[in-house]
């Protein structure tokens, strides 16, 4: 299936709570649906990072042909001289299994090995979510540690980018 990126805009929020008030979508990333103020002070820290830079951010993934909203993909810098991003995905389920975010991984893979000031990628995961461990394991993260995140169980991954 063909998808394209864009950044999110303040106008997306609504199909942004689609995704992070499914609570399928988040059983294996907050254990429970984000409830709508809390969405909404997510979104406005998004709206921040997307500031930072042009390529970085996070991105709203849309079907090619139909302009169906798939799901959410990241690439996120802490601040605008990072040298590090954070990688991410989140998919409608009717979207899961198809390749979809294994391309999404690859692409934005793709985009930060582009900018020299990028030294690493990490990526953080629930460990009992196989298949996202796969594709990131299958892009060249290896797993760095097992710790808590806001009392849940997360795995860092990181991918070191070799510059020369």
């Amino acid at each position: 299936m063909k998808f394209r990126l864009e950044k999110l805009i303040p106008a997306d929020f609504p199909i942004y709570f689609d995704l992070v008030g499914n609570e399928d979508v988040m059983a294996m990333i907050t254990e429970r649906a984000i409830p709508l103020e809390e969405a909404k002070s997510d979104y406005e820290k998004r709206m921040l990072e997307n500031q930072f830079h042009s390529d970085f951010g996070h991105f709203k993934i849309m079907e090619e042909k139909s302009d169906n909203f798939i799901g959410v993909g990241k690439l996120e810098i802490e601040a605008p001289d990072s040298n590090k991003a954070e990688l991410g995905y989140m998919l409608l389920p009717k979207y899961w299994g198809k390749g979809i975010a294994s391309e999404v991984a690859y692409q934005l893979i793709g985009a930060a090995r582009k900018h020299v000031f990028i030294k690493k990628l990490f990526a953080i995961i629930d460990p009992k979510n196989i298949p996202s461990r796969k594709i990131l394991v299958n892009n060249g993260f290896v797993s760095k540690e097992f710790t808590d995140f806001d009392g849940l169980p997360g795995e860092v991954l990181e991918l070191v980018i070799p510059r020369n």
